[in-house]
């Protein structure tokens, strides 16, 4: 008999997976997590209006739905397949947050968003799986709706340490194969960017800076010396993915 290894792994995925891998309490966990959130996906945010129908794919403990609440987004919904990730997003005062698989939602379901969110979720399927998701999430927008994703960068330096450092990724991409598949299935200004980086402490963040900025260069280099572009090539950890339904 087969094991379907969703099932096992994502059963108990923070206490497996995200709570573990975070070297943090639940609750540090899910303030970073916010905090991460408010500084690289709520300026997205800003021509929406704050009634806008929210939907995040994925959503784990609701950290970013807590950070749209706190914003003043007053219809919010969002979805995880992890019971155990739902109870604790109820404890983190995110009632919004249902148990649910939500390729099997937008299958099934007529509802319209103005926009849908997925953070670290996209990476979690098959090629094929994530085509028909992106279609379905782009049938489910309302016209000038817009899709926001967060997945690891394959371009970062050591990309395995987050590509692979989860044995439930199933694809990979870089800021070219992300706006192709994007624009594969239907979305229109399809935007790709870096993630946002930053550590705690002033001294600490000027010398990572400093670093990113001689790495990217050196990075550059390489690029320039095997006589490829360095255009829309990306380094950071994550790439954070917008498109637009026209």
């Amino acid at each position: 008999m087969s094991v379907e290894y969703r099932k096992v792994l994502y059963a108990n995925y923070h206490t497996t997976q995200s709570g573990r891998a975070s070297l943090t309490s639940a609750e540090a966990l899910f303030k970073r997590e916010k905090r991460q959130f408010e500084l690289e996906v709520l300026p997205l945010l800003h021509a929406v209006s704050k009634s806008a129908r929210i939907f995040d794919m994925g959503c784990g403990s609701g950290s970013l739905l807590k950070g749209l609440k706190e914003a003043g987004y007053t219809n919010v919904i969002g979805m995880d397949l992890s019971e155990e990730q739902v109870t604790m997003a109820h404890g983190f005062g995110v009632s919004e947050v249902v148990l649910g698989d939500a390729m099997h939602y937008f299958r099934n379901s007529e509802e319209q968003f103005d926009v849908i969110t997925g953070m670290d979720i996209i990476e979690h399927f098959t090629k094929d799986e994530l085509v028909e998701l992106l279609q379905l999430i782009q049938s489910k927008l309302k016209k000038g709706g817009m899709a926001i994703f967060r997945t690891p960068n394959m371009d970062a330096p050591i990309a395995t340490a987050f590509a692979i450092g989860d044995f439930t990724h199933e694809n990979y991409l870089n800021s070219s194969s992300a706006e192709q598949v994007m624009l594969s299935c239907g979305f229109g200004d399809v935007r790709v960017k870096g993630s946002f980086m930053r550590v705690n402490g002033f001294l600490k963040e000027g010398i990572r800076s400093l670093l990113y900025r001689i790495m990217s260069f050196r990075l550059k280099l390489q690029l320039f010396a095997t006589a490829r572009s360095t255009q829309k090539v990306l380094f950071t950890p994550n790439l954070i993915i917008i498109g637009v339904k026209s």
